[in-house]
């Protein structure tokens, strides 16, 4: 069997919390095109699938290189996990080109930060280890999770880790949060379980700027502040 790779970018319309989120322009192109480039900048994707059930995303999608050449015909709720999308994706593309596919990446169109760079990082790792499914993460930096609190109706903090309350910041594991920014599969696993977080599934570091994840204006806008720091000429 020829090993391909297929990259997913799902891109439901319909986004509450920022209007057309996926075609809203980013300095200078629709924020699905980042995600678009990127995929191609990786070099290492024999197709790279939009996943819509949106017709204006589709044909942007097709002007910035990306197929569309159907749209998503289930799960394009509020509710549905986007791996099962994705895994939907999936079987509609082995259909629709009767091809298999080794791997298969989802890579979310509100992601603008990643770079191809990282997506051909990830995808090494993934088959340099064998592995069968990986979820991309960042560190924490100075937002310290471990001295994390809940307030009440009247502002008193109940810490949901007490026993770290006292420790130097220096002194406690690393932690890492999950970003949407590249999710790697097997192809057959993934058709069978429907979700990213299969058996086993690892997580693999991405650095805090390629990870940032867009899905409000608060993260807009900072998403612009960071573009615009690093596109600035030293």
């Amino acid at each position: 069997m020829v090993a391909r790779r297929i990259a997913i970018i799902p891109a439901r319309g319909g986004s509450k919390r920022i209007p057309e989120k996926n075609i809203l322009e980013f300095f200078g192109k629709p924020m699905i095109a980042w995600t678009i480039q990127a995929a191609k900048d990786s070099g290492v994707f024999d197709r790279i699938l939009v996943s819509t059930d949106d017709p204006k995303i589709g044909e942007v999608s097709k002007e910035w290189g990306a197929e569309v050449p159907f749209l998503r015909q289930e799960f394009a709720d509020d509710y549905t996990p986007v791996s099962e999308a994705s895994a939907s994706a999936l079987q509609q593309a082995i259909d629709y080109w009767g091809e298999d596919y080794s791997s298969v990446t989802q890579l979310m169109a509100n992601c603008p930060m990643r770079t191809g760079t990282d997506i051909k990082a990830a995808l090494s790792q993934f088959e340099h280890h064998g592995r069968s499914f990986q979820i991309s993460c960042f560190k924490y930096g100075w937002m310290n999770p471990w001295w994390a609190v809940q307030l009440d109706d009247s502002g008193h903090p109940r810490r949901l880790f007490p026993e770290t309350a006292a420790k130097r910041s220096q002194d406690l594991p690393e932690l890492y949060c999950p970003t949407g920014a590249i999710w790697v599969a097997n192809a057959n696993e993934l058709l069978s379980t429907r979700t990213f977080y299969g058996p086993d599934h690892v997580f693999e570091p991405l650095s805090w700027e390629s990870a940032v994840d867009i899905d409000d204006y608060e993260d807009l806008n900072f998403a612009k502040a960071l573009y615009a720091r690093k596109s600035k000429p030293s």
